[in-house]
C-alpha cells in the first residue's frame, strides 16, 4: 500500500467514512496526507455545501479552511441559513445534514398577538428571537421543510426545542399531540409530555384517576419525556421520517399541539424545531 500514489489512497478513502479516514490517518504517513486532503473532506460534505455556505453570513471565515476544518466546524458550529430564518450543520458520524427551524419560520398560532406570545432575545439561543408563551389555552405549533433540503436516504427524527421557565404551567400533567409527515400525506402521530420527567412522575398516578383523555403509561427512555441537550435546551421528540432515495420534492411538517382540553398553559420557550439523522442510522 505504501507504494501507492497518494492520490489514489485518497480516492479509495473517499469512499469510506469520516470516522474512517480519521482512523486511517494513523496507518502511516502517506496515509495521513491521503486521509486529511481536501479530495477525501469534500467527499464527505453534501453536494450542495457551497450554495448552503454563500447563503449564510456567518460563514466567511470558513471559505479560506481545510475541507477537513471546515466539516468539522459545520459539525460542532451550526451557521445561520435562509436569512436567519433556520441553522444548517452536519452530523459528525455520517456527515448527513441536520437543520433547525427558528420559531420565527414556525407557525406558531396566535403568535403575534402580545396578549398570547411575545418575542424576545436570550443570550444562549441559536437565533436572533425566541417565542415565549404568554398563556394560551390553544397550543398549535407547525413547521415545514422541504425534503429536498434533507440527505437522501437517511432515516430522520424530528425534535422540538425548548426550555420551561421557573412559572411555567399546565404542561405538568397534560400531555399535547405530535406528528411527523409529508403534507398531504400520512403522519406519524403520537402523544408526549414537555413537562420534565420527576414532575410528572410524582402526580402521574393522580393524573389516571381523573383524565378524560388516558394515555398509556410512559416507559422510561421512551421518547415520551424531554431530554436535555448539551446546550441545557430541553428537547422532546416529535417522531421519525425516512427521506427516500431519488423522489420527488415533498414537504416535510411537523405538528405539536393541545387543543382538546382547553386548559391555559403559560411559560414555554419555544427556540425551534430540529430535524437530525436518527442516531446510528
Amino acid at each position: 500500500m505504501e507504494l501507492l500514489p497518494e492520490g489514489c489512497i485518497a480516492n479509495a478513502i473517499s469512499f469510506t467514512t469520516p470516522r474512517d479516514a480519521c482512523r486511517l490517518s494513523s496507518v502511516s504517513a502517506i496515509f495521513k496526507l491521503a486521509a486529511e486532503s481536501d479530495a477525501v473532506w469534500e467527499s464527505f460534505l453534501p453536494p450542495d455545501y457551497s450554495t448552503l455556505l454563500s447563503s449564510s453570513s456567518s460563514s466567511s471565515s470558513l471559505r479560506s479552511s481545510s475541507k477537513k476544518e471546515l466539516y468539522f466546524s459545520l459539525c460542532h458550529n451550526p451557521i445561520l441559513i435562509d436569512e436567519g430564518k433556520k441553522s444548517f450543520s452536519l452530523d459528525k458520524q455520517s456527515g448527513k445534514k441536520c437543520y433547525m427551524i427558528s420559531a420565527r419560520d414556525l407557525l406558531i398560532v396566535w403568535g403575534n398577538t402580545p396578549t398570547y406570545w411575545s418575542w424576545t432575545s436570550i443570550p444562549e439561543a441559536r437565533f436572533p428571537e425566541v417565542a415565549e408563551l404568554i398563556c394560551v389555552c390553544w397550543l398549535e405549533i407547525r413547521g415545514k421543510i422541504s425534503t429536498r433540503s434533507l440527505s437522501p436516504g437517511t432515516l430522520y427524527t424530528a425534535y422540538l426545542v425548548y426550555k420551561l421557565t421557573a412559572g411555567s404551567f399546565g404542561f405538568e400533567y397534560q400531555p399535547v399531540v405530535v406528528s411527523v409527515g409529508l403534507v398531504s400525506g400520512e403522519s406519524q402521530t403520537r402523544t408526549v409530555y414537555l413537562e420534565e420527567e420527576i414532575g410528572l412522575r410524582q402526580g402521574y398516578h393522580g393524573l389516571l384517576n381523573r383524565s378524560s383523555s388516558q394515555a398509556s403509561t410512559p416507559k422510561e427512555n421512551d421518547g415520551y419525556f424531554p431530554k436535555e441537550r448539551k446546550d441545557e435546551w430541553l428537547e422532546i421528540e416529535l417522531g421519525d421520517f425516512f427521506n427516500e432515495e431519488d423522489v420527488e420534492d415533498g414537504e416535510l411538517e411537523m405538528s405539536v399541539l393541545e387543543l382538546a382540553c382547553g386548559h391555559w398553559k403559560c411559560g414555554l420557550v419555544i427556540q425551534g424545531i430540529e430535524i437530525r439523522p436518527k442516531l446510528g442510522k
